[in-house]
């Protein structure tokens, strides 16, 4: 969500795999409207990937009752944290998407996102942006870097052959 490209790039991937045209439509859709230059929101990479410390942002959701952390583990050696949207955060963000068409562009980012995710865990997906040159190739401290040129040109491509 936070890299558009990198999602019309994995929208691409499956698009390849099952022929599904609204996935391509989709892709088409993230590029054209500019999403990756007006939506990015740039991550640092650090050893284990692409990091950004998230316990002030969940602190805010954790106490109005909307997400609970579920860690997964043993104090000191926490192998996982598993994120959970409450009814009471479902309903939040139903209402709020229904109110601010801002807003509902995260909500359908959001079911993009875990229909891309599937049952892939943390691990695997962060594995599966590394396979991204420009991602891997990022020195530990830097800003990762975008694809959407990239992309594009692979987007263009792929629509040619379908025109041929």
């Amino acid at each position: 969500m936070r890299n558009p490209d990198y999602l019309a790039n994995e929208l691409l991937i499956e698009f390849e795999s099952t022929n599904e045209q609204s996935l391509l439509d989709l892709a088409r859709n993230i590029l054209d409207s500019r999403e990756p230059d007006l939506r990015r929101l740039p991550m640092i990479r650090y050893h284990f990937g692409a990091f950004e410390p998230l316990d002030n942002a969940l602190s805010i959701l954790c106490s109005a009752g909307l997400v609970r952390i579920r860690r997964q583990g043993v104090p000191g050696q926490v192998r996982e944290h598993v994120y959970l949207l409450t009814a009471q955060g479902r309903q939040a963000m139903t209402d709020l998407a229904e109110k601010a068409v801002e807003i509902s562009w995260y909500k359908e980012r959001a079911t993009v996102v875990a229909r891309v995710a599937g049952d892939t865990g943390g691990k695997a997906l962060k594995d599966r942006q590394y396979l991204q040159a420009e991602y891997a190739d990022t020195e530990l401290k830097h800003i990762i870097a975008p694809i959407t040129d990239r992309v594009r040109k692979r987007l263009n491509e792929i629509m040619q052959g379908q025109t041929a």
